[in-house]
């Protein structure tokens, strides 16, 4: 649906309002890696246990990303908008005001809730509002915050753990929350709900409890206060696993159509890309916290040296699509993840006496080769899918990189924690840096076997 003759450049201006919400979530999301070691000392747990907060928020995007569609399309893609921007502001008050990890843990699923409907509708609304011949332009400005915000994050986070508190991280989506809500509501056009394809609630709650269900049961089984708990929840997690695959194969329009993965291209993209993304969802976290606790760095410090994985990706960016079109996928994505790999290793090599350009090099080289490897990951994952299955297909990938995000960390949060228990006191800290990176390096060269099974040409 394009927009009226009278107002060809409103789009450009829905573009910009939606792109600045879409920062205020990344910023949020590489923020909060670099505050982890401030708030584990404020809340009184260790640092490790900071993993659940970054788990929750991924789990809950997982969960209602597949959801947003529906919601859309029954009340209206503006109004789904400006209430999902709401709730994450809610969610980001409530984060900024707990005194517990348990209500932290809460906070952040709201949070997640109302980022899983901000990013889908919001581009949605942008393309319903954008005439055809203006589209690649307008969808240009919803990369920037992918872009952008991982650079901005790390040195604010820094910077507002140096000089202020924690809590700051949460209010500081406040402001450009609720500007951008005005803004929202100026300039979108109001969008009436239509009449929804048929909503598959009992697929909804298979997949949503079985996902929420095994990623905290990976998160809890490593400690030992939570067996049991960690049991039951990984056990109640794989039935309903079970039990939605035998609803899929029953359920036409299942909310995550599996049967997607037989489509070779769309299944080796999956495997393959998310195998990489667990150790990309491990980075941030380890990162912070060893350079802050382990080495004892400023958080101001430890934000300029993650900022460098994201400054390689983006100069990788434009060069990916004419280094895969000349070499082919299989050649390209198996170098990078070998390079890539071989980066998230190196990083177990790391000493406190390293100096910081050295650490900042290694970083960019490792964001470099990882953004090669997604950009080809992305673009391949849809090259044979139908037509008529691309909106099933786009929700299925978002959900499984949102659970592979949230697996990585729950990897190197549990090694920590077993290493703590078995390492010496003096050496605990370090060995279990070491370990978690040398675990999700590993992690990621698995998906190297997956990407010699890719075409060697495009």
């Amino acid at each position: 649906m394009g927009l009226p003759a009278s107002k060809p450049r409103n789009f450009r201006m829905i573009a910009l309002v939606i792109a600045s919400a879409l920062m205020m979530q990344q910023l949020d999301a590489t923020v909060l890696a670099i505050a982890m070691p401030a708030m584990a000392h404020d809340l009184h747990v260790p640092p490790s246990w900071l993993s659940m907060a970054l788990t929750s928020y991924l789990v809950a995007l997982a969960i209602f990303i597949p959801a947003s569609g529906y919601l859309a399309d029954r009340w209206g893609s503006r109004r789904v908008y400006c209430a999902a921007i709401v709730v994450f502001l809610l969610g980001s008050v409530g984060c900024a005001q707990v005194h517990g990890l348990g209500a932290l843990i809460a906070a952040r699923v709201v949070q997640g809730l109302g980022g899983a409907l901000m990013m889908p509708v919001g581009r949605l609304i942008l393309i319903r509002c954008t005439p055809r011949e203006q589209l690649m332009s307008a969808l240009s400005w919803l990369v920037m915050p992918a872009l952008v915000g991982p650079i901005l994050g790390p040195p604010l986070g820094g910077l507002i753990i140096t000089w202020l508190d924690w809590r700051w991280i949460f209010y500081i989506n406040l402001p450009v929350g609720m500007m951008g809500l005005a803004l929202a509501m100026w300039l979108i056009p109001p969008m009436p709900g239509g009449t929804p394809a048929t909503f598959d609630g009992k697929g909804f709650l298979l997949s949503g409890v079985a996902l929420g269900c095994g990623v905290f049961g990976l998160e809890l089984i490593s400690r030992s206060w939570a067996g049991p708990v960690a049991g039951g929840l990984l056990a109640a997690g794989g039935l309903l696993g079970v039990s939605y695959v035998r609803h899929t194969r029953r359920m036409q329009g299942a909310i995550l159509d599996l049967s997607l993965l037989h489509i070779p291209s769309f299944g080796l993209s999956v495997i393959a890309g998310n195998l990489t993304r667990i150790a990309q969802g491990a980075q941030p976290f380890l990162l912070a916290l060893m350079l802050q606790t382990g080495f004892h760095q400023s958080a101001a410090t430890a934000g300029l040296v993650a900022m460098a994985g994201a400054v390689g990706a983006v100069v990788m960016k434009p060069l990916a699509p004419p280094i895969i079109h000349r070499l082919g996928y299989r050649f390209s994505l198996s170098a990078a993840g070998v390079v890539s790999s071989i980066g998230y290793a190196s990083l177990a090599l790391w000493g406190q006496g390293w100096p910081i350009a050295a650490m900042m090099v290694i970083l960019g080289g490792t964001g470099f080769f990882t953004s090669l490897a997604f950009t080809g990951y992305n673009t391949a994952a849809f090259l044979d899918v139908p037509a008529e299955r691309m909106s099933a297909a786009t929700s299925l990938y978002a959900t499984v990189q949102q659970l592979c995000l949230s697996l990585g960390i729950c990897i190197a949060g549990g090694v920590l924690e077993v290493v703590s228990t078995v390492a010496p006191a003096n050496a605990a800290g370090t060995a279990g840096y070491r370990a978690a990176f040398l675990a999700v390096a590993a992690v990621s060269a698995c998906g190297i076997v997956f990407n010699l099974r890719f075409p060697n040409k495009t």
